[in-house]
């Protein structure tokens, strides 16, 4: 009565996993299942469930529970009943061979688990045994559906092997076992081949499904040649190029150098069906075909380069490779086989130079002609279409298109490397012929791709010493850029010269009228913005001369907003750079002329009632400020600047803290509007810390008044960016006894209103948590001796990091071990830090082994760090403390420490026996 309650149970269980709507019901149905599966009943009701009036799906559960049962709880079965289960398997894939295919799958996987339990030691003859009980039958139908469930097994045997669990010793051993097989399993694969259509595929899989085993290539060579002759059959192609690639991928190639000679011929035969695929537009067939001649080339480029006496053989390899790469038609709408051949060249010429001298000059020889042949392709395949064709194109395809023509930059960045110079002079030889040749005029994507073809080496490649460039320069103002892309070209290839104009400032006057020229076209705003503030930052010191002409310009395009904002902000940092070349006397007034329109804008907003709109504007503005002081830097001395470092000797205001002390009381009044918008706040934090980090200690004159701006802002609403702005104030005025004491004043009350913000509850604030971190991390690098004073509490630093350690964000917990590093290491010299770690170092070891066990595999070292510090500069508190740490049971594998819950911090923050700082900063 017991086994038939079970039954029903079992029976309702899986009607409700399979059938019932309720998805409550469903889950409810699956643990119990999962349960009855792990019983010993369950090698019994497997068998059941597998009767033949059962269902699809019961006889997937009963096959899942049988591979269940062997693969985890094999030693809960009788060693007496191993052989009856694997005569009941064996049959039961017999008798599934016609299907239905998952069943049948699954029943494969439980005997493939059988075997690798068994293959060692009771069933060294499995896959013999295997052949022979799947062989035979009474006419050839019987035998193609016996040979599939053959196949099924042989294809799920390596499989089972990669996905067991095993010890890498017994893991070796079963992989030899299996690979000593293969020799007798290669013949039989064979002549299933030769039968019908059904039982083909299955034969390729089990190839590919072996290959993982590092079976020898050389006993492959029969399958892979038959694999090649399935290419012909359009239902096998794709099969077959994957088993194809699959053999050829294995890296082991000095083993099997012989056998790889004569694939070879076989790669090569594949020519004429490439060609007919180009020329019928069938894209399949051409892809899968590249795919076999760059897996060969690829993975086996050196150990073909060895064989040198072969090089011709493998020369027409590299040919039909470069055959692929400028397939006919534009990637990726017409073709999408070429990108995948740019890997290859990279192999091909790494490979050469790798060789010994005499093998490396011959392959110089042969192979550096080809290169500039493959140089003529890529710049053919950059090509544009034509303006009518690309505007069809989607999106999508578009992008597609960039970034293959960034591929082909990169790719042509490398063979520079290899064609030198000669590569230029030769680009710039045909770019010569084509502006200057009228009886053959040349289409605008020919002359693109020649440009494109020197913007891509130039950009990453010093080519300072090359002779062509002036020509080049010469030759750009001839080109009549009648076509988006091609003037935006022109753009990109000048600002990749911006280096060598630094050094040949005469031929800037030209350039600069082009750049400037075109700086009102609102379509060429990326590529002429980043040139011409390129051309700025490199060439700053020679562009005094044009300094009104640029400053016109620039000016001109922000006030009349024609270019967007990313563009407006590298416009500004464009100026800074050029401002920074001037004499002192001139660049205030510029400054100011420059700025006052969008003073006044700010003006304005100030006056407003706040609105999206305004918001936004503000937000603008503000980052024009930041971007311009984030290159303004007067310090900056170049070559041939003599006069100005002379006049900059001398004790002045910087024109940037005369411009910031006006617009002070002008981004005050905003903030006072906008004080809990975090991007309005954020940005007007910006401002200042972009001139701070460019001014240093010029900045000190605002030292006072930003400290007070800061108080306010973190007073009336905690930013992180105020945090982050109050470091900054640390790193560099940390020695300056003169201004650091309002800064002092300003730790206190940030520190103090944080304290009440982790009191209250910090979860929602982990960016202020951060930055909290941080910012005191700082202090202790560059001034722990503020710590010596009453006012700054080390132990609400320590306090607040030790919650910190429980925020899920890795930011915060990366700083707080950084926080925690530094502050152990000051344990001698801090007397505070001292006694905080006697008094609660244990509560900091308990978090440190609570986050150990919690944390991610990327925090674990500098949560060590953080152990480190300890061990190093408190080694006995440590040993002391440790043991207890250690002592409560579970721990730390069970939340053993209420106190840490951030749910109630204040149970850690009642240590804090300070009372805190009172808020002195208000709104005006």
């Amino acid at each position: 009565s017991n086994s038939i309650s079970a039954w029903c149970d079992l029976t309702q269980a899986l009607q409700q996993l399979y059938y019932d709507p309720d998805m409550a019901q469903k889950n409810v149905a699956q643990e119990w299942l999962t349960q009855a599966q792990a019983s010993p009943q369950a090698w019994h009701f497997c068998w059941a469930l597998l009767s033949p009036d059962k269902v699809p799906e019961i006889q997937f559960f009963g096959a899942s529970t049988l591979h269940t049962k062997i693969s985890r709880h094999w030693t809960d079965l009788p060693a007496e009943q191993h052989e009856s289960l694997r005569s009941q398997l064996i049959a039961q894939v017999g008798h599934f061979s016609c299907g239905p295919k998952m069943v049948l799958t699954r029943l494969c996987v439980a005997l493939a688990s059988l075997i690798l339990h068994t293959l060692l030691d009771s069933w060294t003859t499995a896959v013999p045994d295997l052949l022979r009980a799947f062989q035979g039958g009474e006419g050839s139908a019987e035998v193609d559906i016996r040979y599939q469930a053959l196949l099924e097994v042989l294809v799920v045997l390596p499989e089972e092997l990669q996905t067991r669990k095993l010890s890498a010793e017994r893991r070796a051993q079963l992989q030899s076992a299996l690979t000593r097989e293969w020799s007798s399993l290669c013949p039989l694969l064979r002549q299933i081949l030769r039968r019908e259509e059904a039982v083909k595929e299955r034969v390729l899989r089990c190839l590919v499904s072996w290959l993982a085993l590092d079976v020898d290539l050389g006993e492959s060579e029969g399958l892979l040649q038959d694999s090649f002759t399935l290419l012909r059959e359009p239902e096998l192609f794709d099969t077959a190029v994957e088993t194809i690639v699959s053999t050829i991928s294995q890296h082991d190639s000095q083993r099997f150098a012989d056998s790889l000679l004569k694939m070879l011929p076989q790669v090569l035969a594949l020519q004429e069906q490439l060609t007919k695929a180009v020329q019928d537009r069938d894209m399949e067939t051409s892809h899968g075909i590249c795919r076999i001649a760059v897996a060969l080339g690829e993975t086996h480029c050196r150990a073909l380069l060895e064989q040198v006496d072969h090089w011709q053989g493998f020369q027409a390899l590299v040919n039909m490779i470069l055959s692929c790469t400028g397939m006919p038609g534009h990637y990726p709408v017409d073709e999408t086989s070429s990108s995948l051949t740019l890997t290859f060249w990279y192999t091909l010429q790494d490979d050469i130079m790798s060789l010994d001298t005499e093998k490396q000059t011959l392959y110089l020889q042969v192979y550096r002609p080809l290169y500039f042949q493959l140089v003529e392709v890529l710049l053919h395949k950059a090509r544009f279409p034509s303006d009518p064709d690309f505007a069809l194109w989607s999106a999508d395809d578009k992008e597609q298109f960039r970034i293959y023509r960034v591929d082909i930059s990169d790719t042509l960045m490398y063979v520079y490397e290899l064609l030198g110079p000669e590569l230029l002079r030769n680009l710039y030889d045909k770019l010569g012929v084509m502006l200057t040749d009228k009886t053959h005029p040349s289409s605008w994507q020919d002359i693109e791709a020649l440009l494109f073809g020197f913007q891509s080496i130039a950009e990453t490649v010093d080519i300072s010493y090359s002779d062509v460039i002036p020509g080049l320069l010469g030759l750009i103002p001839l080109i009549t850029a009648d076509s988006i892309h091609l003037a935006e070209t022109i753009m990109l290839t000048i600002g990749s010269l911006a280096e060598w104009l630094a050094d040949h400032p005469l031929m800037l006057p030209g350039v600069l009228r082009l750049v400037l020229q075109t700086l009102s076209n609102a379509d060429l705003s990326v590529a002429t913005v980043s040139t011409l503030k390129r051309i700025c930052r490199e060439c700053r010191h020679s562009l005094r001369p044009h300094a009104n002409d640029i400053l016109t310009a620039l000016q001109e395009v922000l006030v009349k907003q024609i270019h967007k904002s990313t563009q407006s902000m590298w416009l500004m940092q464009a100026l800074g750079y050029l401002l920074s070349s001037l004499p002192d006397e001139e660049v205030l007034g510029k400054l100011l002329s420059l700025l006052s329109p969008h003073i006044q804008q700010l003006e304005r907003l100030a006056n407003e009632m706040p609105s999206p709109a305004s918001k936004l504007s503000t937000v603008h503005i503000l980052g024009l400020l930041s971007s311009l002081f984030s290159t303004l830097d007067l310090n900056a001395q170049g070559e041939g600047q003599e006069d100005v470092r002379a006049a900059r000797s001398q004790p002045r205001t910087n024109p940037v803290v005369v411009v910031l002390q006006q617009v002070f009381p002008l981004i005050q009044n905003l903030l006072s509007k906008w004080v809990k918008e975090a991007e309005v706040v954020k940005a007007a934090c910006a401002v200042f810390e972009k001139s701070l980090k460019t001014l240093i200690r010029d900045f000190a004159p605002l030292v006072s008044q930003l400290c007070e701006l800061i108080g306010q802002l973190f007073s009336a609403y905690p930013q992180a960016c105020a945090l982050d702005l109050t470091g900054q104030l640390v790193h560099v005025f940390a020695c300056e006894k003169e201004h650091f004491p309002p800064i002092t004043a300003l730790l206190e009350l940030v520190t103090s209103i944080t304290m009440s913000m982790f009191q209250h509850g910090a979860r929602d604030h982990p960016d202020v948590a951060d930055s909290f971190m941080q910012l005191h991390t700082q202090v202790l690098k560059r001034k722990a001796d503020v710590y010596l004073s009453e006012g700054l509490d080390v132990k609400v630093v320590f306090y607040c990091g030790i919650l910190s350690f429980k925020f899920p964000e890795t930011p915060t917990v990366k700083a707080t071990c950084s926080l925690f590093t530094e502050l152990i290491s000051h344990c001698e010299d801090v007397p505070a830090v001292r006694e905080v770690l006697q008094e609660d170092g244990l509560l900091l070891l308990q978090t440190l082994l609570e986050a150990v066990s919690g944390q991610s595999c990327s925090l674990l070292e500098l949560l060590s760090e953080v152990f480190f510090s300890m061990s190093r500069h408190c080694p006995s508190l440590l040993s002391l403390q440790l043991r207890d740490a250690l002592q409560p049971p579970g721990f730390p594998s069970s939340p053993s420490l209420e106190s840490l819950s951030l749910e109630s911090p204040s149970l850690v923050l009642h240590h804090i026996h300070t009372t805190p700082v009172t808020v002195r900063y208000v709104w005006n």
